[in-house]
C-alpha cells in the first residue's frame, strides 16, 4: 500500500451519497453485480454515478419534503446500492430493511421509520403494505408504472449540502431481542467513518468481495469506502458459501469482508477450496461477531499470506473504534486492538468507576444522533449516552497492560448461575480450543437451583469424533466448573440470523425443546 496523502486534498466531502472521486479515471469499475449463478454486470464510476443521480431526480416526482424517509427492502444489487446514494444524494434519509424479518416486523420498521417510498425487488415486493408506493428493481414489465427503469430520470442532479447533524440514514438493530430499534446516523458521522478508515492509504487496486447485506453495516460501510477509496466492489445477492468461494477466484478479489460465521462455513467447504485458486485474497476483514482462536487457525491454513483483520465495531458506534498499537506492537490473538487516535474509550466497571474491565464506553465523531422515538416504545428506550457524551456500548472488554482491548461479552448476556457471573463468548472460547471443535455457541436456559444454567452447540471439525462427555472433561479440567455447559449438542452447521450472525434466539427454542423432550422420555 502506497502513501495516499493527496488523496483527498482537493476534496470536500459533504453529501453522504456522494464519495465519489471524479478527477480520478471514471471508466474504471467501480462495482461488479453478480447474480445468484455468479453471473456479474459491471457498472463503472461513471456509471454508478448516473444511475444515483437518476434516482436522486427520480425522486423529484413524489415531491417529498426534505429529509423524508425513504426505505430499501431488497437483496444486493447495483440498483440498491445506487438508490441509497441517490436517496441521500436528494436530501432524503434511507432506511434499508431488514429483507429477513418477518411480515409483522417489517410492518413495523416501516411504520416506525414513517417511510413514505419503498424500493423493493419483487421477491420483497409482497412484504409491503398495500398503500404503500413502491419501486421495483426488478419488475417482469420494465415499463409498469412501478418499474425502477421508468422511476429512473436520468441527467445531472444538484446534490443537496446538508446541515450539521442532517440525518442521511436510519438503520435498524435486528431486534434479536424484541423490537428492532432505529439508529439515527448524520452524514458528517459516516464521511468521517469512511475517510478515517482510508486513511493515506491508496487501496483503489483493490478488489472487495461484498456478500453480507447491505441492510447491516458491515456491508453498507465497506460499499461506502470502496467508493471513496476508488475500488471495486464485488457484491453478491447474498451470501453462499460455494458461490463466494468461486468468486473470488473468478474475479481476483483482494480483500475479503464478513462476520465470522460466513468465513466458518465457507471453510467447511474443503472440497471446493482444495480446488480453487484463491491467492489473490491479501486481506480478510471480519467483524460483528467474536472470533474464535479455531476459526483463527483454520483460517490461516486456508490463507498462509493474509492478513486478518479481527475488527469490532457496533451499528451506534460505528466501525471505527480500534487500531493498531502506536508502538508497533503486534496484537495478541483474539485482540480487539489498540483505541484508534481519533476516538476516546474506556471502561466503566459496575461501581460506575473507570477500570481496565468493564462496559466499553467510546466518545467519536462516527457515532450516532441517538435512537429514533426513544420514549414511544413500552418500555422506552433507555438513552445510552452518558452526561458527559460517551456512548454506552453495553459491551464488556478488558485491557492489558500494553492497552490493547479484548472482547468479553455483551453485558446483557451475560446470566448467573448458582452466584457466578457466566459470560457466553467466554465459554465458547473455552470449547473451541479443543482440537476438535470447529464452532460453538452457549446458551442460558432456566434452572430452578442454579437460577441458569449453560448448554452448547457445538459444529465438529471435519473427521473428528469427540462426544459431548469428552467436552464436558475438558471444560471442567480447563476453567471453572460452573462454566461446564451442562448439555452439549452437535450441529452440521449453525443457524444464521438475517445479519449472518449466529441465530441465538432459534437455537434457544431449539434447547428448551430438547430439554424438554428429554425429560419426557426420562
Amino acid at each position: 500500500m502506497g502513501d495516499f496523502d493527496h488523496f483527498l486534498e482537493p476534496f470536500n466531502l459533504n453529501n453522504l451519497g456522494d464519495l465519489f472521486r471524479r478527477d480520478l479515471d471514471l471508466h474504471k469499475i467501480a462495482l461488479i453485480d453478480l447474480d445468484a449463478n455468479n453471473q456479474p454486470r459491471e457498472f463503472s464510476f461513471a456509471d454508478l454515478d448516473a444511475l444515483a443521480n437518476a434516482v436522486a431526480r427520480g425522486l423529484g416526482r413524489f415531491a417529498l419534503e426534505r429529509g423524508s424517509r425513504v426505505a430499501i427492502i431488497a437483496l444486493n444489487s447495483a440498483e440498491y446500492v445506487a438508490t441509497f446514494l441517490g436517496v441521500m444524494r436528494a436530501g432524503l434519509v434511507v432506511v434499508p430493511v431488514n429483507s429477513k424479518f418477518p411480515p409483522a416486523m417489517v410492518d413495523f420498521v416501516l411504520t416506525d421509520s414513517d417511510a413514505q417510498l419503498v424500493f423493493c425487488d419483487s421477491l420483497n415486493e409482497p412484504l409491503i403494505p398495500s398503500p404503500l408506493p413502491r419501486v421495483v428493481f426488478n419488475h417482469e414489465d420494465k415499463k409498469a408504472s412501478s418499474s425502477f427503469y421508468q422511476f429512473l430520470d436520468h441527467g445531472p442532479f444538484e446534490i443537496i449540502h446538508p446541515e450539521k447533524d442532517e440525518l442521511a440514514m436510519l438503520l435498524y438493530t435486528s431486534g434479536s431481542t424484541g423490537k428492532p430499534k432505529g439508529v439515527k446516523l448524520s452524514h458528517a458521522s459516516h464521511i468521517w467513518v469512511a475517510k478515517t478508515r482510508l486513511g493515506n492509504n491508496d487501496w483503489s487496486r483493490h478488489r472487495y468481495l461484498v456478500a453480507a447485506p447491505l441492510y447491516h453495516m458491515n456491508a453498507q460501510a465497506m460499499t461506502m469506502l470502496n467508493i471513496l477509496a476508488h475500488a471495486t466492489t464485488v457484491l453478491m445477492p447474498q451470501f453462499n458459501a460455494r458461490q463466494y468461494i468461486k468468486a473470488i477466484e473468478t474475479f481476483h478479489c483482494t480483500w475479503l469482508t464478513a462476520v465470522p460465521p460466513m468465513i466458518a462455513m465457507m471453510l467447511q467447504e474443503k472440497d471446493l477450496i482444495e480446488q480453487t485458486d484463491l491467492s489473490s485474497v491479501e486481506f480478510l476483514r471480519m467483524g460483528s461477531a467474536p472470533v474464535s482462536p479455531s476459526l483463527l487457525e483454520a483460517i490461516h491454513s486456508v490463507f498462509p499470506k493474509t492478513q486478518v483483520i479481527n475488527a469490532f465495531g457496533t451499528t451506534e458506534g460505528s466501525p471505527v473504534m480500534f487500531g493498531p498499537h502506536p508502538k508497533g506492537l503486534p496484537l495478541p490473538l483474539l485482540c480487539a486492538g489498540y483505541p484508534h487516535s481519533e476516538v476516546n474509550i474506556r471502561l466503566m466497571n459496575e461501581n460506575g468507576k473507570e477500570s481496565d474491565q468493564g462496559v466499553l464506553q467510546i466518545k467519536s465523531p462516527g457515532i450516532m444522533l441517538g435512537y429514533h422515538k426513544p420514549e414511544g416504545r413500552n418500555p422506552p428506550i433507555k438513552d445510552p449516552f452518558t452526561e458527559d457524551g460517551f456512548y454506552s456500548t453495553g459491551d464488556m472488554f478488558k485491557r492489558d497492560q500494553q492497552g490493547f482491548y479484548f472482547f468479553i461479552g455483551r453485558s446483557d448476556d451475560m446470566f448467573v448461575c448458582g452466584g457466578e457471573n457466566i459470560y457466553p463468548a467466554e465459554v465458547e472460547r473455552l470449547i473451541e480450543s479443543h482440537p476438535d471443535v470447529a464452532q460453538a455457541v452457549v446458551i442460558a436456559v432456566d434452572d430452578d437451583i442454579k437460577g441458569q444454567k449453560p448448554i452448547a452447540f457445538v459444529v465438529k471439525r471435519p473427521h473428528t469424533q469427540v462426544s459431548a462427555s469428552e467436552l464436558k472433561t475438558y471444560c471442567l479440567t480447563n476453567a471453572p466448573a460452573y462454566q461446564h455447559p451442562r448439555w452439549i449438542w452437535f450441529l452440521d452447521e449453525l443457524p444464521l440470523a438475517s445479519t449472518n450472525k449466529v441465530d441465538r434466539s432459534f437455537l434457544k427454542k431449539e434447547a428448551l425443546q430438547r430439554i424438554k423432550s428429554s425429560e419426557n422420555n426420562v
